[in-house]
C-alpha cells in the first residue's frame, strides 16, 4: 500500500503502525519524529497535483481538517479517498481500526489496545466539579463548541466546557462574554494557535489556567495512550 494522510494525527497513526506504507503527508504532520516522505502542502490546501503524481493507493483525510473540493478533486483523479469523522474518543477508536485496516494493517496495534484501556477509566482531573472554557483562537476569541472530540475529551477527564450546547462547533465569543460565564479553568492549547504562558492566560485575570498539548487534546493516534494521564495531570495542577 501506498499511502498520503492529509490528517496529522492519522499521519502518526499510519506511520508508526505501518513503516513504509506512508507515500506522502501534510506540512503540518509532525510526529513521528523525523518523519521522512513526501510533503504535499496543507490540510486546508492540499497540493492535489503532487499527491496524484505520488499515485498513492488511498489518500485518508478527516471531513473536519480537510476540504470536500481538495478531496473531490482526488477522487475525479481516481485515487481512492478515506474520510474519517471523529466527534467522541469511542468514534475515534472505531476510525482508527477503519484506518489502520484499509492501510493494509493484518492485527490490531498494541497502541491502539494501550490506548483503548487507558480511556476505559481515565483518570479525574479535579477533586470537586469543575468547568473550563477552551479557547482555540484569539483575534477574534473563538472556543471549543458543541460535538467536538476535544470537548469529549475533556469530560471524561472530569471537566466539561461551558459552551458545549452552542449552536456552532467553534463558536466565536466575545472575550467579555467569556469571562461572564465564569469557568473555574480556562484551558488553552498550543494548537492551532500556539497559547502561551505569555500569551493566553492574562485575559483571564483570576481564573486558573492549564496549558495543554495540542497533540493530546485534539489529536486521535498513538498520543491517545499517554493523553489521559498528560491532560489530567496539567488540568489537576491548575485546579490546585
Amino acid at each position: 500500500m501506498r499511502v498520503v494522510s492529509l490528517v496529522p494525527s492519522l499521519t502518526e497513526a499510519v506511520a508508526v503502525t505501518l513503516p513504509g506504507a506512508l507515500a506522502g503527508a501534510t506540512d503540518w504532520c509532525t510526529h513521528p519524529a523525523g518523519l521522512g516522505t513526501a510533503r504535499v502542502g496543507g490540510t486546508k490546501n492540499p497540493a492535489v497535483d503532487r499527491i496524484v503524481a505520488l499515485a498513492p493507493d488511498l489518500v485518508v483525510a478527516n471531513e473536519e481538517e480537510n476540504r470536500e473540493p481538495d478531496l473531490a478533486a482526488l477522487r475525479a483523479a481516481g485515487i481512492e479517498v478515506l474520510v474519517t469523522e471523529v466527534r467522541d474518543v469511542p468514534q475515534a477508536f472505531r476510525a482508527l481500526d477503519r484506518v489502520l485496516t484499509a492501510c493494509g494493517a493484518r492485527t490490531r496495534p498494541r497502541w491502539l489496545d494501550e490506548a483503548e484501556a487507558a480511556w476505559a477509566a481515565p483518570p479525574g482531573a479535579a477533586e470537586r466539579p469543575a468547568t473550563a472554557v477552551v479557547p482555540i483562537w484569539r483575534r477574534p476569541w473563538m472556543v471549543l463548541g458543541r460535538d467536538t472530540f476535544a470537548g469529549d475529551v475533556l469530560a471524561r477527564l472530569g471537566v466539561p466546557h461551558l459552551y458545549a450546547d452552542a449552536a456552532d462547533r467553534y463558536p466565536k465569543v466575545p472575550l467579555a462574554d467569556l469571562r461572564a460565564a465564569a469557568p473555574d479553568l480556562v484551558v488553552l492549547p498550543d494548537e492551532p494557535y500556539r497559547f502561551t504562558a505569555d500569551d493566553g492566560p492574562e485575559a483571564f485575570p483570576g481564573v486558573p489556567a492549564a496549558l495543554v498539548s495540542g497533540r493530546h487534546l485534539t489529536w486521535y493516534g498513538p498520543s491517545l495512550a499517554e493523553a489521559p494521564r498528560v491532560l489530567s495531570g496539567a488540568l489537576r495542577a491548575a485546579l490546585r
